[in-house]
């Protein structure tokens, strides 16, 4: 499906880039991850010895026991998009963005079973493959706890209603955020994606399609480099992953997530709280699921559970890290909290005063 024009003129990106300096924190952070995860089935007096070492240790195995999935099926993902020429992955998003190309990047992302970790890396191959700054927001904002997987899970926790409910919602951040972004771009505030490519006016999707798939040979060299393609173009998000791990472990070792719950009730100073626990904690997709539910069951406030489920998406540092270091620019990154999480504290107060 890739010809050699496309894998000469894809070499430059920037995840190609080599500086000839070891990536410390990729390698740092795995070692770190590595150590913490076999020191789970190390001794149990030594780890009850240090009770702090020994929530540490069990967050990280819990952590890589949990996502391991979705990042490598992220990898998968990365692999497979390295492989297709950017005209077809524009042609699918939208020839010109606007709210159609918006829409559909929001869709995909609701309906690509993948968990926040593994939605990244995608997320930001796509960027690679020239999707617009909105529709990349769009598709991460959309991703994260929108799975199939996650929705049969939160319908089971707090009812079909408001499960519904909670998506339909984020759907419409997603698309306001990406939209906001696209403004942005088009007025100079925000950089435009040098990867955009203007599709030829002749380009037809299926017949381009089967045209590639007929001249593609699925052979042991071709699965080789969807491997090497995968894991080599992924190491941008992986380091940030790996780092978020060992910071979670960190921040759930020496702060009681547990006794903040109680102060999670449905006012103006819970769901304050609330964000700021979401915004400390780096929780997986799957890990905040629970801890939303918990929300809305035990402190009653169905608006502090969407905004957990939301702020995680709205102000993940490793998502900012992430579409900082895709896209070369401190202000593209911090422009996804500054347009994302206003939205969410209007609509989380908005559901709880509506229940309260």
């Amino acid at each position: 499906m890739v010809s050699k024009h496309y894998s000469e003129q894809e070499g430059s990106h920037c995840h190609n880039t080599k500086t000839g300096r070891p990536d410390w924190l990729l390698w740092g952070s795995l070692l770190s991850v590595l150590t913490l995860y076999l020191l789970s089935f190390s001794d149990p007096m030594f780890v009850e010895r240090n009770s702090w070492l020994k929530t540490l240790s069990s967050v990280v195995y819990e952590l890589i026991n949990t996502i391991w999935w979705g990042v490598t099926i992220g990898i998968v993902m990365v692999a497979v998009l390295a492989k297709i020429p950017r005209e077809f992955v524009i042609s699918i998003f939208g020839r010109n963005g606007g709210f159609g190309g918006i829409f559909r990047a929001t869709l995909g992302g609701v309906l690509l079973d993948l968990c926040s970790h593994g939605i990244l890396m995608v997320a930001a191959k796509l960027y690679e493959r020239g999707a617009t700054a909105g529709q990349v927001i769009a598709f991460l904002v959309a991703s994260p706890w929108n799975s199939f997987s996650l929705t049969l899970v939160l319908i089971a926790l707090i009812g079909l209603k408001w499960a519904l409910a909670s998506i339909g919602l984020s759907l419409v951040i997603a698309i306001i955020a990406g939209m906001l972004f696209d403004w942005f771009v088009a007025r100079g505030v925000l950089p435009k994606n040098p990867n955009s490519l203007e599709l030829p006016a002749d380009f037809h999707f299926w017949a381009a399609t089967a045209k590639g798939l007929k001249s593609t040979r699925f052979d042991g060299t071709f699965f080789k480099d969807l491997a090497v393609a995968g894991i080599k173009d992924s190491r941008l998000v992986l380091r940030w992953i790996l780092f978020g791990v060992v910071l979670a472990g960190l921040v759930r070792a020496f702060i009681d997530t547990a006794s903040f719950q109680t102060f999670f009730g449905p006012t103006l100073a819970g769901l304050g709280l609330t964000v700021l626990v979401a915004t400390i904690m780096e929780v997986c997709s799957e890990g905040s699921t629970p801890i939303a539910a918990d929300l809305f069951t035990r402190a009653n406030a169905p608006g502090n559970s969407f905004a957990f489920l939301m702020t995680g998406v709205s102000t993940d540092y490793t998502e900012i890290m992430i579409l900082k270091d895709t896209s070369k620019s401190w202000k593209f990154a911090l422009f996804l909290p500054l347009l994302t999480l206003p939205q969410v504290l209007f609509i989380s107060w908005l559901i709880n005063l509506g229940t309260t």
